[in-house]
């Protein structure tokens, strides 16, 4: 019988677990290392099933948690950085976003009848056609037909090409972009196409802008009328964002966009010599 004593001994030692014993001796494996041979003939195992078990101690166990736990740990700090901390232009772009939507919403007080401002909706509504590409295209083809003189005919003719080029331009734009109008529009406007129902840009802002340029450039007005060629462009532009029909941002663009289009007109300039000469190649 095995004697009381080396039970506490083996107690007090805390080594590792007690595996058997032959004659009054204990054996002892420890946990990292496989047991003797005689042990596990004994137990009825394989030395394979041995080292099998061996790997799959509780120290390996926890030392191989914690290499994973650190391989994960070096992936998932990476994803929350991402998430909680975006870059400042993400963030720039979300807050001028949201100051968007916020100041149209405030702005758009003509968009409805019953809306603030609903009383001057008719006027509003007036200007938009005035800056509408259907009349802006049958007034420039009247023109162009009526002129008697070469100079004449030459700047309707530019003209006209600069709006068909306004036409496909806004609408390549609003076919990529494919922003929403706002939600507070009420879609009743005159003559729209199917790109129409796209937000940005503001057609009637880059027609405002670039045929404001144009007249500006190419017609001799006086004080007075440029006054009201500049005022006209403007209340186009504000009428889109009063209408509701567009964002301030739209319109914004729109401007920019007019700008930099009547730029583009004046470097593909069109004499009738080199119309006449174009169709000529053509037929």
């Amino acid at each position: 019988m095995p004697s009381p004593k080396a039970n506490k001994g083996a107690g007090r030692s805390g080594g590792s677990p007690v595996l058997g014993s032959s004659n009054g001796r204990y054996e002892f494996m420890s946990l990292n290392r496989a047991p003797p041979p005689h042990l596990l003939q004994r137990q009825g195992s394989d030395p394979t099933t041995a080292r099998l078990r061996a790997s799959e101690s509780p120290t390996r166990r926890r030392g191989s948690g914690s290499s994973t736990g650190s391989t994960g740990g070096q992936g998932m700090p990476e994803e929350d950085c991402m998430r909680l901390n975006p870059s400042f232009i993400g963030i720039a772009l979300s807050s001028l976003l949201a100051i968007d939507l916020w100041l149209s919403k405030r702005l758009g007080v003509c968009a409805c009848e019953d809306s603030s401002w609903g009383s001057i909706r008719p006027l509003m509504k007036l200007i938009e056609i005035s800056g509408h590409g259907i009349p802006w295209l049958v007034g420039t083809a009247y023109c162009l037909y009526k002129s008697d003189s070469a100079a004449g005919q030459e700047v309707m003719l530019n003209l006209f090409v600069a709006l068909l080029l306004d036409l496909v331009l806004v609408g390549i734009v609003k076919a990529v972009v494919r922003r929403r109008r706002p939600a507070h529009n009420r879609m009743d406007m005159f003559a729209t196409f199917s790109v129409d129902r796209y937000s940005f840009p503001s057609g009637h802002a880059t027609r405002a802008a670039m045929c404001g340029r144009f007249v500006l450039a190419h017609l001799v007005l006086a004080a007075p009328l440029r006054v009201l060629v500049l005022l006209w462009a403007g209340l186009v532009g504000l009428s889109r964002v009063l209408l509701g029909r567009h964002n301030v941002t739209d319109v914004v663009f729109g401007f920019w966009m007019g700008y930099c289009q009547y730029n583009l007109v004046e470097m593909l300039w069109l004499s009738p010599q080199a119309l006449q000469g174009l169709l000529g190649q053509l037929a």
